[in-house]
């Protein structure tokens, strides 16, 4: 393999002669951050299938689909003589990205379940080499409750975020039910735009002024202190242990009925016309965010309830760093488009984040299951009408450049190790899609690496919502918090039906 100091480079994807230097494009910050001394995070995709699968095709799709959509697909992260990081393009040699596990033969579904459960657990933590490009490809040729086979892609998240990568991933895919069509993708809303007289939009436009000036106090405040002074006390959901990024990290899943979800929604009634700022508190539609947030939110009190040995004990306090979208668009486009200069969703990483404080009922049984969904629509508006996300983001400019990348890697890693949980969402396309006539029955995403005890991610497909769950191996039980979150969604859905 090629390293910093070699001759130039002349080999390119597709057989283009790639530019050769030192280095051919710079290390974004967020990049460097994420692949730092103190922190390597790094992106699972899941893709489950209705088939067996056949490896045959592997090499091809990789090399005419997979590699020609970004040049950090074929990169390496190098040092110039100034010590800045650059994206150094190399040879890819396929045949040490692929991994075919060997499992015994002649096992039950349920078994083969569990080991690629374990071998899901071994990709998180094993570190991907830098001197090769930062991504993998995992290919599972065994049935579990899910699927018929499981194809896992290792990305690291220097090479971009979620929506960049998944994006990536998608464009890799085609329907199943008609080749030559293109994916569609669930509409999402930003807001309604005003109505009224002049002077009506005036006055509202004063009166949202300064309450977007009180939410941005209020929440970049509470972001600097939850940053640098205050963290969550432990609990079921946090260990608190120095080093957790470095434990095994298990996955569980659990599947909710967007349409269930919207049946929730529409007896609960619609959202605030206040809540309309330009940041997506998740990429779903608007009109089930705060369903969702309700059901996470009791989902976690129900857990924390069920594991905790102190039955009296008085409710922990408990944050999730909710990470979020900042493109000034939210629907996937090309690879080619995000790669041209000036686009309105660029590739790389583009988020942001916010400190929300999970809600506390220390009588659950007695608490109206949907308290916890108007609660999550108040913080939603509150939220929404705050640019909390973009001052936290030019905070982190600011340290980098004062400070530099490590220090500012630093200060996300306390940042993430201070709060009990991320939450992270995508959307996925409505109609099924396959790969080399490989039909997917469900696919999910997790972010491993990060210094927490839990992860929460989620994303639509096909009507469904696949929520996973990253928890610390033998300190969090998976399978009692998916039966949570099962049991928050169900009572949920029984008491809007009521109404």
């Amino acid at each position: 393999m090629t390293t910093a100091g070699a001759r130039k480079e002349s080999w390119g994807v597709g057989g283009a002669p790639a530019e050769a230097a030192v280095g051919d494009e710079p290390v974004s910050p967020t990049g460097q951050y994420f692949n730092s001394s103190v922190l390597s995070v790094c992106i699972l995709g899941g893709f489950e299938f209705d088939v067996p699968i056949d490896d045959s095709p592997t090499m091809d799709v990789l090399k005419n689909l997979f590699l020609p959509i970004n040049p950090r697909f074929s990169s390496i992260m190098v040092r110039d003589e100034h010590g800045v990081q650059q994206w150094k393009r190399v040879e890819v040699k396929l045949e040490d990205h692929v991994k075919i596990p060997v499992f015994p033969s002649g096992l039950t579904v349920d078994s083969y379940d569990e080991l690629t459960q374990a071998y899901l657990t071994n990709i998180a933590m094993e570190q991907l080499p830098q001197h090769r490009p930062l991504w993998e490809l995992h290919i599972i040729k065994y049935p579990t409750r899910t699927g018929e086979g499981t194809l896992v892609f290792k990305l690291h998240h220097a090479l971009g975020d979620g929506f960049s990568l998944m994006g990536a991933l998608f464009a890799c895919l085609r329907r199943a039910d008609d080749h030559s069509l293109p994916l569609t993708f669930p509409a999402t809303s930003r807001g309604r735009a005003e109505a009224g007289g002049k002077a009506a939009s005036l006055w509202r436009r004063a009166a949202r002024a300064v309450w977007v000036g009180i939410n941005t106090v209020q929440g970049f405040g509470w972001s600097l202190l939850k940053s640098n002074l205050m963290e969550d006390d432990r609990s079921p959901i946090r260990s608190g242990e120095p080093g957790v990024e470095f434990q095994p990290v298990a996955i569980s899943f659990a599947t909710f009925s967007l349409d269930d979800i919207r049946r929730v929604k529409a007896k609960l009634g619609g959202v605030s016309p206040t809540a309309m700022l330009s940041i997506a508190w998740l990429s779903f539609s608007s009109s089930v965010n705060d369903v969702i947030t309700g059901i996470i939110c009791y989902g976690i009190q129900l857990y924390v309830q069920n594991a905790s040995k102190r039955r009296n004990a008085a409710a922990p306090n408990m944050t999730a760093l909710v990470l979020l979208n900042t493109r000034a668009i939210n629907s996937y486009r090309t690879p080619a488009e995000m790669a041209r200069p000036g686009a309105e969703s660029p590739w790389g990483n583009q988020f942001g984040f916010l400190h929300v404080s999970l809600p506390k009922h220390e009588d659950l049984e007695n608490t109206n299951p949907l308290d916890f969904v108007f609660e999550a629509r108040e913080t939603i508006k509150r939220k929404r009408s705050s640019l909390a996300v973009y001052l936290n983001g030019k905070l982190l400019e600011t340290l980098r450049r004062l400070k530099g990348p490590e220090v500012t890697a630093k200060y996300i890693h306390s940042t993430l190790s201070n709060t009990s949980m991320t939450i992270s969402n995508l959307i996925g396309p409505l109609e099924q899609m396959h790969i080399a006539n490989h039909p997917i029955r469900s696919f999910y995403f997790m972010v491993v690496g990060v210094p927490q005890s839990l992860t929460i991610t989620m994303v639509s497909y096909m009507g469904k919502l696949k929520v996973a769950f990253g928890t610390e191996k033998d300190f969090i039980d998976g399978q009692l918090l998916v039966a949570c979150m099962e049991k928050a969604f169900t009572r949920i859905l029984q008491e809007a039906l009521r109404k």
